[in-house]
């Protein structure tokens, strides 16, 4: 029988899914700009690419340590409501990125994505010295 994660699945389509959001944000600075290699030295088009990088650079970690959870049993029902949050607080920094009045929400996405990650990191080393 396969194993089933489905946490992580569903996470994993929902980054795929904000992934796809994110680069289609960049292909429309790209126009607006006319830059189509390259960046605009500082400008909205590298806020937007940072974005984006940004969200593939943090999301690689927790959807590991997600798996990892996930596949030792310990995720449930908890783990949703991390995956939910952290996914929630890349889009409050995406937006942010941004700039103008939504510019809070990069902080808030930070802040979300860092509480993410080390949470995420603590339940995994408490699970291996088997507090957990």
């Amino acid at each position: 029988m396969a194993v089933v994660l489905p946490v992580t699945l569903t996470a994993a389509a929902a980054a795929a899914v904000i992934n796809i959001w994110l680069g289609v944000r960049v292909g429309q600075m790209r126009v607006k700009h006319k830059v189509s290699i390259g960046d605009d030295a500082g400008g909205p088009l590298t806020a937007r690419m940072r974005a984006q990088l940004n969200f593939v650079e943090n999301t690689a970690f927790v959807l590991v340590l997600v798996a990892a959870i996930e596949l030792a049993g310990r995720g449930n029902p908890w783990l949703s409501w991390v995956v939910a949050i952290y996914m929630l607080g890349r889009l409050a920094h995406a937006f942010g990125m941004d700039g103008g009045s939504l510019g809070k929400g990069r902080s808030i996405g930070i802040m979300i994505t860092m509480l993410t990650q080390l949470g995420l990191s603590v339940v995994a080393v408490l699970i291996v010295l088997g507090a957990m």
